[in-house]
C-alpha cells in the first residue's frame, strides 16, 4: 500500500482552494487526488449545477453523502464539496482514516474568489444568502476539522506549505 495509509480530506468554502491545494499536496507528498465533485458529476452524469438545478439542494447533498460513503481508499488527498460536512455519516466515514484539514478562508475572500456564486454549483437553501451559508458551514467545518490551517496566507503554494507543516509526521511520512 505504500507508506501512505491515511487520507489528507481538504474541507471548506467554496473558493477556498481545496482542489488546487489538494493537487499541489499530492504532488508534494506523492499521493493520489481525488476530487469529490467530479465523483458527484460522474455518479450523476450531470454538473452540479444541473443536479441542483433539476433535483434541488436536498437530492443533491443526499447523493454526495452516498458518493463519500462509498469512498474506499487509502493514500489519497480528498478535495470534498463544499457542503460535505451537512452529512455526520459522510464525514465519519471520512475521518475513519484520514486527516481532515479545514481550509480557513474569510468570507470576503470567498465573495471575492467565486463571484457571482449562483453559477457555481453551490448546494444552499432557496433564498439563503452566502453570508448566512458561511456562517451555517463555517461551524460544521471548525467541528470536523483535526487541522485548521488559513487558506488566505497568500499564494496556493504557501497554502499548500503551510499545510504540509501542519500535518503529523505519521501522515507525510517525514517529509
Amino acid at each position: 500500500m505504500g507508506r501512505h495509509q491515511r487520507n489528507i480530506v481538504l474541507i471548506g468554502m467554496p473558493g477556498s482552494g481545496k482542489s488546487t491545494i489538494g493537487v499541489l499536496l499530492a504532488k508534494a507528498l506523492a499521493m493520489g487526488f481525488i476530487d469529490t465533485d467530479l465523483l458527484i458529476q460522474a455518479d450523476q452524469g450531470q454538473t452540479l449545477q444541473a443536479i441542483a438545478d433539476e433535483h434541488g439542494y436536498q437530492y443533491f447533498r443526499n447523493v454526495e453523502e452516498k458518493v463519500l460513503c462509498q469512498l474506499e481508499v487509502c493514500g489519497q488527498v480528498i478535495s470534498t464539496g463544499g457542503s460535505s460536512v451537512y452529512s455526520d455519516r459522510a464525514m465519519r466515514h471520512l475521518r475513519q482514516n484520514g486527516l481532515v484539514v479545514f481550509l480557513d478562508v474569510p468570507l470576503a475572500a470567498v465573495r471575492e474568489r467565486i463571484g457571482d456564486y449562483s453559477l457555481r454549483g453551490i448546494s444552499r437553501r432557496p433564498g439563503q444568502s452566502l453570508d448566512d451559508l458561511f456562517q451555517e458551514r463555517y461551524q460544521l467545518y471548525a467541528r470536523y476539522a483535526d487541522i485548521t490551517v488559513d487558506g488566505n496566507l497568500g499564494s496556493q503554494g504557501e497554502v499548500c506549505e503551510e499545510v504540509l507543516h501542519a500535518l503529523p509526521p505519521l501522515v507525510t511520512g517525514g517529509v
